[in-house]
């Protein structure tokens, strides 16, 4: 048995966004890889037919209320109890003025794009921890480590997962969790619609498979990382983004310290 089969074998998975694209992807392989997987997604049939698929288990949830991670908690602990939490569920704007967006745009885009993963970790991290570690995988985007002027709102909850991995990492760390976050870049799902799909396939630009950003979330899952931000890009294996520090303070027998505890060290 392999190492990455030992390490799904036998687990209790959650898959947000279950129903299709990257979600339905990383479902099936860690359903063929022995994992029970509890496929969460807000169209109720996609779920179904992803669950009836793998021979999981289907819920139909909105994954930005908070209330309905209780039931998808409460489905979670009657498989077990969540090993694997791959909290992928996601939606776009599609609105590049700042100035245009509406209050149902932006409440919508901030509850699943950035709720779900906080809500997400606020249910299935205990499971976790009770069960002695596990693994969460929250998706983000290249968007999230870059400038992306296509869709701010979008950009901005993309930015705001990474930050959240980041900050957590540390202390679940000490409790046998790893976080991380994939940062794929445009990958062919159903939240490239018709018009962008004919435009990047009309320049030449490929779009990333579904199963491609499964092999990253399967890296995050298995490596032993925590507090990543994996990029995927065609023609690279899953990597972890390098970030930069901030500069230190040039106060004058102030240079070199770091703040103490939770501030002293960040994950690189």
């Amino acid at each position: 048995m392999s190492e990455v089969t030992a390490s799904v074998e036998g687990k209790v998975a959650v898959v947000t966004g279950g129903g299709s694209g990257i979600g339905l992807a990383t479902a099936r392989r860690l359903s063929s890889l022995g994992a029970t997987v509890l496929v969460v997604d807000i169209d109720g049939d996609a779920a179904r037919r992803s669950a009836s698929e793998l021979d999981g288990r289907a819920l139909s949830a909105d994954v930005s209320q908070p209330e309905q991670w209780t039931r998808i908690a409460a489905a979670s602990s009657e498989l077990g109890g969540a090993d694997i939490a791959f909290l992928n569920a996601g939606t776009t704007t599609g609105e590049q003025d700042i100035t245009a967006f509406t209050d149902e745009q932006y409440r919508r885009i901030l509850g699943v794009n950035v709720d779900g993963v906080a809500f997400g970790m606020r249910a299935l991290v205990p499971q976790m921890t009770d069960k002695g570690g596990g693994a969460v995988v929250a998706t983000s985007s290249l968007a999230g480590l870059i400038a992306f002027p296509g869709d701010p709102l979008y950009t901005l909850t993309k930015h705001a997962v990474v930050g959240l991995v980041r900050a957590v990492a540390p202390r679940l760390a000490e409790q046998n969790v790893t976080v991380n976050a994939v940062c794929p870049s445009l990958v062919d799902t159903p939240l490239i619609d018709g018009e962008i799909r004919d435009l990047l396939t009309g320049s030449g630009f490929p779009l990333i498979s579904p199963e491609a950003v499964a092999g990253a979330v399967l890296f995050c899952i298995t490596s032993g990382q925590t507090g990543q931000a994996v990029f995927v890009q065609l023609g690279w294996p899953p990597t972890p983004y390098r970030f930069g520090h901030p500069p230190g303070p040039r106060l004058e027998g102030a240079q070199g310290k770091v703040p103490p505890g939770w501030l002293a060290e960040q994950p690189r």
